[in-house]
């Protein structure tokens, strides 16, 4: 099972995400965390990435899609994955979509989960506060919403238009909304 976790902040991804690697025995992939991992390991990805997030810069696709590759080549990932807010844009959807291509891994399902505006300020703010931020006001959450909105629609019609979308309920409880993505996915694979 190659899946795409695809919403807003605060929707739910990183959480469901951790369900379903425990579910489908498959590792969550976030790209957050393999650049951490690789520049804390020193590889040369990882060597790259330092000096461009030393400058105050974005890493560059090139530099996360080689990461990602490396890790989709690791032997945990063979029975698939599950990627947790990549791709962001539609460039990254296309190269993602080559790269997997090209290794042979072409991605099963990509699940969209909505979640209204102001339900996702609110678990935004009150997560903000738990982890004692500040920078979270409503007005720069709701800022940060509109612009993930811009640029993830077009990712969004990118799986609608190849027939690998499920745009699910992100509101209910942990297990409603997980129940969602089951059902969703289970043509894909055996997921009982």
């Amino acid at each position: 099972m190659r899946l795409v976790l695809l919403g807003a902040p605060g929707s739910g991804k990183g959480t469901q995400a951790a369900k379903l690697r425990e579910h489908l025995q498959v590792p969550h992939i976030s790209t957050g965390e393999l650049l951490r991992a690789a520049v804390a390991a020193g590889t040369p990805l990882g060597l790259q990435a330092k000096v461009v997030m030393a400058a105050g810069n974005l890493v560059s696709d090139e530099i996360v899609l080689g990461m990602l590759e490396d890790r989709f080549m690791q032997a945990d990932a063979g029975n698939g994955f599950i990627l947790d807010g990549y791709p962001r844009n539609l460039a990254q959807a296309n190269a993602l979509d080559a790269l997997l291509t090209r290794i042979r891994q072409p991605m099963d399902i990509a699940v969209q989960l909505d979640v209204g505006t102001e339900l996702l300020v609110e678990r935004i703010a009150g997560r903000a506060a738990a982890e004692g931020r500040a920078d979270d006001s409503p007005e720069a959450v709701r800022n940060r919403l509109k612009i993930y909105n811009d640029q993830t629609a077009p990712v969004v019609d990118f799986y609608r238009n190849q027939g690998k979308l499920a745009h699910l309920d992100g509101v209910g409880s942990l297990d409603e909304v997980f129940t969602r993505i089951i059902e969703a996915i289970s043509p894909y694979a055996d997921v009982g």
